[in-house]
């Protein structure tokens, strides 16, 4: 296996050696190791003491060590690693691929299904996802739900029934035998000490990331586009209301001190689409990138100057895509502010309120509710109305579906052909949405500023960070600037 490691675009062994010597953080999550004596894996930053470098092994997933054989280590905790950078920038199945396992996709479906959602045969998707992860879809997704569930046992006061269904465990029996197959042990007595209270505001879960990140820069960025009623940014974080499956509520997301993580606390009347909502938040905030990996890369072909920009840098996500494409729609016709607070108010006269008097209160209404308004029912002018009305035809139909599986450039080009966005716009929202990290910023840009058309047109050597370069150079749609 240490042999082999090149394949999966993770650290080579001298370098894997080094960091878990060091227990450098700055290798959290971009592989682990596994050691033959104890058959136990760890992260790089493990506190115990190192094993001798003859009993270890570097895989590049957490998966890919289970799959081997091995147990998570209790002491460091696998599973509050920060996601796998690797993953980004792997082969455009594999990324789409992992994006719908994180949301639970095989905890309801086989992998033939997965297969056939991505376009490919199961037995390719699955030498696909050996290659780029080092683990089968199957092994991926039984790792992230002992892992989510192991988080929950450690991080919140949730009872083990409650805990095994939010994990996607489709039994309690299930959920024990995994646990003890795993653990050697029950569920349990994992919970060594009394359970953490449950805020009265809802469940909490801290998001792990490498460091550093730019709360500020995301923050400026969420409130300038901020939907009156549905969210709010301020000194206490980011807020909004949400919809998953038939079910509504909250969610919250505000730094911890010191580039410790986010606080996640999730207000709703089911934990089992807490799956769901974990994922989205991740993409959203762009938890899982490694931002030295990518300055590093990026420095090679922008300006020096571009050096401070690129630290911490992180892609503005989209909780629903919906939204973002609505705000598109209108921006266009009436500028960004005012598409913000026009949104507001068709929140208010279509949308559903939360009857618990607490802000935000606003669910925004469903395409399908918009589609079915009257042309008056939204208090816009006609050119606007019809655009936004004609975006919300073709979501309600599934001409437009804001769907990891559907991809980048397929997004791109249905808000485009269905939705009448330009296309600058439509690759904007689409990348929003699917938290891609590698646009071709000349699609982001027909005329780019000056300054940054030579490097834009080498847009190859970018990749796969095309995104932040965009961003980094000040030629994205930065705040608003997007439709």
């Amino acid at each position: 296996m240490r042999g082999e490691t090149s394949r999966y675009d993770m650290p080579d062994p001298a370098t894997c050696e080094r960091a878990r010597l060091a227990r450098d953080r700055r290798f959290d999550g971009r592989f682990f190791i596994a050691v033959r004596t104890t058959r136990i894996y760890c992260r790089p930053i493990c506190p115990v003491r190192p094993a001798r470098p003859e009993n270890v092994h570097f895989f590049p997933s957490a998966a890919a060590a289970a799959s081997a054989g091995y147990r998570p280590c209790l002491r460091c905790r696998p599973e509050a690693a920060p996601g796998s950078p690797a993953w980004r920038g792997s082969a455009a199945s594999v990324s789409r691929g992992l994006a719908l396992i994180n949301r639970g996709f095989l905890d309801e479906h086989s992998v033939d299904a997965l297969a056939d959602t991505l376009g490919l045969g199961s037995r390719h998707l699955t030498r696909l996802f050996v290659r780029h992860v080092g683990a089968t879809p199957a092994a991926l997704a039984a790792t992230r739900r002992i892992h989510l569930a192991k988080t929950l046992i450690d991080q919140t006061g949730l009872a083990m029934t409650e805990i095994a269904f939010a994990a996607g465990f489709g039994s309690i029996r299930r959920f024990n035998t995994v646990f003890r197959s795993v653990y050697g042990r029950s569920p349990s007595t994992l919970r060594r000490r009394p359970p953490p209270a449950t805020a009265t505001e809802g469940t909490t879960l801290r998001l792990a990331y490498r460091p550093p990140y730019r709360w500020a820069t995301m923050a400026a960025f969420l409130q300038a586009e901020a939907i009156p009623g549905v969210e709010v940014v301020d000194a206490a974080g980011y807020r909004r209301t949400i919809r998953v499956g038939v079910h509504a509520g909250r969610l919250a997301v505000r730094p911890l001190a010191d580039d410790g993580g986010l606080l996640l606390t999730l207000s709703l009347p089911d934990h089992g689409a807490l799956t769901v909502v974990v994922e989205r938040v991740r993409t959203m905030f762009d938890l899982s990138v490694d931002p030295a990996t990518v300055r590093e890369h990026l420095l090679r072909h922008l300006p020096r100057a571009a050096a401070t920009d690129l630290d911490g840098l992180r892609l503005p996500g989209a909780w629903d895509g919906f939204e973002a494409a609505a705000h598109a729609v209108l921006a266009r016709h009436l500028g960004h502010a005012a598409a913000s607070a026009a949104l507001g108010r068709i929140a208010v006269a279509l949308g559903t309120r939360l009857a618990d008097g607490i802000a935000p209160d606003r669910l925004f209404p469903t395409a399908e509710g918009l589609a079915d308004a009257g042309p008056a029912a939204t208090g816009l002018p006609a050119a606007p109305a019809a655009d936004l009305r004609r975006l919300a035809a073709a979501t309600a139909v599934g001409r437009i579906r804001f769907d990891p599986a559907v991809g980048h450039a397929a997004l791109a080009a249905a808000l485009a052909e269905a939705g009448g966005l330009d296309a600058t716009a439509a690759s904007w929202v689409a990348m929003r949405t699917l938290g891609e990290p590698d646009v071709d910023p000349r699609t982001l840009f027909p005329t780019p500023p000056r300054g940054a058309r030579t490097l834009l047109a080498q847009a190859a050597a970018l990749r796969p960070w095309g995104s932040y370069a965009a961003l980094a150079l000040g030629t994205a749609p930065t705040r608003s600037e997007a439709a």
